[in-house]
């Protein structure tokens, strides 16, 4: 891969994984309509991708290191009572939004991207993606009061996990549909977009262990791994950048949280269709 195309990848996933635009989405389209020749299907490319999941998930992991180190000392039992059983609480919670994708990710990862991972049909999701956030503004609107991060209960958690499951298809953004997610289920859009936030990190965790030691051992791919690991520090700063702002943003911005990001996916998704469309 040309160094100048990697790093632009890497800046562009360090963004788009948290926005609630879909980064592997971006990541088979944007290729295709700047005309690299890429192999999206080689066997180094989704380590390549994962490498600079790695970045992000370091990012998250510095933004909300209080949040992880509160868990640890909960499960070590190294704080008051009440702090060690929130703690534990917030665990179980991570756990249970985690099953599903890692369930449905073994079973299904493979066939969805060879299915899904071509660049018209990411471009389709990414409108499909915007469509699904603006519903879901439109259908928050009738559930009342939210609750905050606090209230969140096991079958919340479940119910998130499950819309995660959505981002493994290419254009479905796994930011966007899990804060749909705790939307739908009351919670406000900050409290959401935290939980979005820190089950991010065991599920790219999960993909870097089955897919980082391919891009180490394939031989085809052996002088990339520098590359990749400069890459997964680009994609790691910009996405503590993205975090920090996304933070701020869905405090600030309770009412049509969701809007300005949906719009965009609409209108992304449906240029991007049309100009490969014409290109073909």
């Amino acid at each position: 891969m040309d160094p100048i195309h990697a790093i632009v990848i890497a800046l562009v996933q360090g963004a788009t994984e948290l926005f609630p635009v879909s980064s592997l989405g971006h990541a088979v389209v944007l290729p295709a309509l700047l005309g690299w020749h890429l192999d999206l299907n080689s066997q180094s490319f989704l380590p390549f991708l994962v490498m600079l999941h790695v970045g992000t998930a370091l990012a998250l992991l510095g933004f909300f290191w209080r949040d992880w180190l509160a868990i640890l000392r909960g499960v070590f039992g190294l704080a008051d009572a009440h702090s060690v059983a929130e703690a534990r609480r917030v665990l179980v919670l991570i756990v249970i939004a985690t099953i599903p994708v890692v369930i449905v990710g073994f079973a299904l990862e493979h066939p969805l991207r060879r299915v899904f991972s071509t660049p018209l049909i990411a471009a389709a999701f990414l409108v499909v993606n915007g469509l699904l956030l603006l519903v879901g503004e439109r259908l928050k609107r009738q559930t009342g009061n939210l609750r905050a991060l606090s209230s969140l209960r096991p079958m919340d958690a479940f119910v998130i996990g499950l819309w995660q499951c959505l981002a493994l298809i290419p254009g479905l953004s796994r930011s966007g549909v899990t804060i749909l997610g705790g939307v739908l289920r009351g919670v406000d859009h900050e409290g959401a977009a935290h939980f979005s936030f820190l089950i991010a990190t065991p599920v790219i965790v999960a993909a870097a262990v089955l897919e980082v030691p391919k891009l180490m051992h394939d031989t085809a791919a052996h002088g990339q791994t520098s590359l990749a690991l400069i890459c997964a520090v680009v994609a790691g700063l910009t996405a503590l950048a993205s975090t920090a702002f996304l933070m701020r943003w869905f405090r600030g911005h309770e009412r049509q949280a969701m809007t300005p990001y949906a719009l965009y996916c609409v209108i992304a998704g449906i240029l991007s269709a049309g100009y490969l469309l014409l290109a073909a």
